[in-house]
């Protein structure tokens, strides 16, 4: 199939046979969300709440988190737990992960969902990254190896339901870029591919990332997967200028569906046995460009990641 039957499949999936109703209960489960006050992330910490979970909401904005977890207590009766979170800021990351682990000494769904979809191009992480690539691929990185050690020790791949899950949001525009080393940062690179194009790349390298650390941590009980949560209605478009906003609206979705697929890897039986799996709409396997399972892409990236995140 190619990249336009692939995409026109995703943006009009068949009707979903698994929705928010069909996440089991999941008391003593300890999750966290990040982008969790908005769109997507909300979404899916008002289904996990409704199902019994400890939730932490990572976000940037405790005003915003504050709001979002008062709105969510009126919806589901459960109270989110507010963990700060700038994935634009390393070291706001490392301080996060050091949070909760003080707090927890279990973490049982990780969902990376947050992100940054074509803001200005002129704006750059704290360490001076390109927005999208150091917010979507590189905290999400860094956040989730700086929560491995609480996630191997939770995780007992021996007993039927004891892997624990990192659930990657991605997009469908991973089918549209790869890898341009040289506009990771900023310069002439980076401007000439355009902030549509930068946001394809940082969601391609989520599935790369995906990937990797689902081929060195899966015999380890951690499941791993990326995915294209489907084209939804929600607060990530608020960069989008109103040409292609109009175009859009054609093919978006409600924001409540955006969370089926997510939740169905983080939370479904089924979900034990996706490691290294790309998904799409609606909870479903799928495919994105080949180069995404490019072993030595993946190596390349990851030691590149390795050295950026050094102390």
């Amino acid at each position: 199939m190619g990249a336009a039957a692939s995409l026109w499949a995703q943006s009009y999936p068949p009707k979903t046979k698994f929705t928010a109703a069909n996440v089991p209960d999941l008391t003593s489960k300890v999750t966290i969300v990040t982008g969790g006050n908005t769109g997507i992330g909300y979404e899916t910490c008002k289904a996990l709440l409704a199902k019994n979970a400890k939730v932490y909401m990572a976000s940037r904005s405790k005003q915003k988190a504050t709001d979002a977890i008062a709105r969510l207590k009126t919806e589901t009766g459960k109270e989110a737990i507010f963990l700060e979170l700038d994935l634009a800021d390393l070291d706001s990351v490392r301080k996060s992960a050091a949070e909760f682990k003080s707090k927890e000494t279990q973490l049982h769904i990780l969902f990376n969902n947050g992100g940054v979809m074509v803001p200005p191009i002129d704006q750059l992480t704290k360490q001076g990254y390109d927005l999208q690539f150091g917010t979507n691929v590189i905290g999400h990185y860094l956040f989730t190896k700086e929560l491995i050690p609480v996630l191997l020790a939770t995780a007992n791949p021996n007993v039927p339901g004891g892997k624990v899950r990192v659930v990657n949001t991605s997009s469908s525009a991973s089918m549209f870029e790869t890898l341009k080393w040289d506009t990771f940062r900023d310069g002439p690179a980076r401007k000439k591919l355009g902030v549509q194009q930068l946001y394809a790349q940082s969601k391609f390298g989520n599935v790369v990332v995906a990937n990797e650390f689902a081929r060195r941590y899966g015999d380890k009980g951690i499941v791993s997967t990326a995915l294209n949560p489907g084209n939804i209605q929600s607060d990530l478009q608020r960069h989008v200028g109103p040409f292609l906003m109009a175009i859009l609206k054609l093919m978006l979705h409600p924001t409540p569906m955006g969370a089926v697929t997510q939740l169905w890897a983080g939370t479904s039986p089924e979900g034990e046995d996706l490691n290294g799996k790309y998904l799409i709409p609606w909870a479903r396997i799928g495919e994105t460009r080949k180069e995404s399972r490019d072993q030595k892409l993946a190596e390349k990236l990851w030691n590149w990641l390795e050295e950026e995140t050094k102390q």
